[in-house]
């Protein structure tokens, strides 16, 4: 068995993030770290105002993780935010010997091992380069030599610019090949004929591919690991005799570098093109609000935020709350707050179809079923009025589902 890398991981609490919330972001960090098959032994967090433009830390702090780095042999080092390239440039100049890695270089990696066809093994390859090209003064050895033989006299090239210019025209390779699979998938969809669309939207790893094998049998790659699917599934599901097409997408999360987002525009067309999201959200996380907003603000840069909408709050059977003492006169936090407190609270607050389930153990899955058939009769009765319409808005267990 692979031994994982052992790993440190660093975090700010600024003025604008508290220091519970970096912990929480840490939290991520580390979950985005064993995904990419590493262990994190430590964390540092250092209060500053803003990310010193040298070495992201102050240098008091950043001799304490030298210090650790070098005494229990650390090779890898990661940063809770995208590092500029002087960053880098002077923290690989403290510590040598170890690899110095920012958030958006750790997603990129989790991308490439997760990518599975030749369309997602293209998109992530086009963000790598698109991150590397600016930073190529820091990847090279070899940067002042200059080339020579022949066709190569005169005063030569550097080498960094032969770099960089093969990283571009392999970028300019790979923007056709994406130009050319987006034409294709842009056709599959409109072939798709007269069907309502249906896609589940969402955080990274809420759940997303386990209720889309619950709803459609589609047999789609699920695991406890952030970004287990990457690839756009969609599937033809009828309830009821009433056919629509479900899709999963790629799970949002905070910070998504935008590389990704420009490079994953294909598999984004998806929710673009969808009339009904099924935002599927994981109540069981601590800060599942921020999660929320951070979904929201991704649906919104993807001109998708007016869409028709389904709030599914998963995972009610990993949900604990704390109840409070009587005498406790504090005003109540989110951990001493019953599920059905908080059913009332935000069925009473989003203003748009909300349910409660457990994919994983089948929950509520009816009531689910029975949401999702309304919508559809709804959207099919604006869209395509003369299919599928003024039938009960009821779901039955030994109803059509395939």
């Amino acid at each position: 068995m692979e031994s994982k890398e052992l790993t440190v991981i660093i975090g700010l609490v600024t003025a604008n993030q508290p220091i519970e919330r970096t912990k929480e972001y840490l939290d991520e960090l580390a979950f985005l770290v064993d995904t990419a098959g590493g262990k994190v032994v430590k964390r540092f967090m250092q209060n500053l105002d803003h990310p010193d433009s040298r070495t992201y830390l102050g240098s008091g702090k950043m001799m304490e993780v030298k210090e650790y780095i070098l005494e229990n042999e650390i090779k890898t080092i990661v940063f809770d935010d995208e590092l500029s390239t002087a960053q880098i440039r002077n923290i690989e100049r403290i510590l040598p010997d170890c690899k110095v890695i920012d958030r958006t270089r750790l997603i990129l990696d989790i991308f490439s091992k997760r990518a599975q066809t030749a369309h997602a093994k293209i998109q992530v390859e086009l963000a790598q380069y698109e991150y590397l090209l600016p930073r190529l003064t820091r990847m090279w050895t070899h940067l002042e030599k200059q080339r020579g033989g022949i066709g190569m006299r005169g005063p030569g090239e550097k080498e960094i610019e032969t770099d960089r210019r093969i990283i571009r025209d392999r970028i300019s390779l790979l923007k056709q090949k994406l130009a050319k699979i987006d034409t294709q998938k842009s056709t599959q969809r409109q072939n798709r004929g007269k069907f309502v669309r249906v896609a589940l939207v969402g955080y990274t790893n809420v759940g997303k591919s386990t209720l889309m094998n619950l709803l459609s049998d589609a047999e789609v790659f699920a695991e406890n690991k952030l970004f287990a699917t990457l690839d756009t599934t969609v599937r033809k599901v009828v309830f009821q005799n009433v056919p629509f097409l479900l899709s999963d997408t790629v799970g949002f999360i905070r910070k998504l570098p935008h590389h990704l987002i420009e490079s994953f525009k294909s598999t984004l067309d998806e929710v673009r093109e969808t009339h009904l999201l099924l935002h599927i959200v994981d109540i069981s996380h601590p800060d599942f609000e921020e999660q929320i907003k951070i979904v929201e603000e991704t649906l919104h840069d993807l001109q998708s935020s007016n869409k028709a909408t389904i709030l599914v709050f998963n995972k009610i059977d990993n949900y604990t709350w704390i109840e409070k003492d009587k005498t406790d006169l504090t005003p109540p936090s989110k951990k001493n707050i019953s599920l059905d407190e908080l059913k009332n609270t935000w069925m009473a607050k989003t203003g748009i179809p909300t349910v409660f389930i457990s994919a994983k153990k089948k929950e509520n899955m009816h009531e689910l079923r029975t949401l999702v058939l309304k919508e559809v009769r709804k959207l099919y009765a604006e869209i395509y009025p003369y299919q599928y319409v003024a039938e009960p808005y009821t779901y039955d267990e030994q109803g059509d589902e395939e």
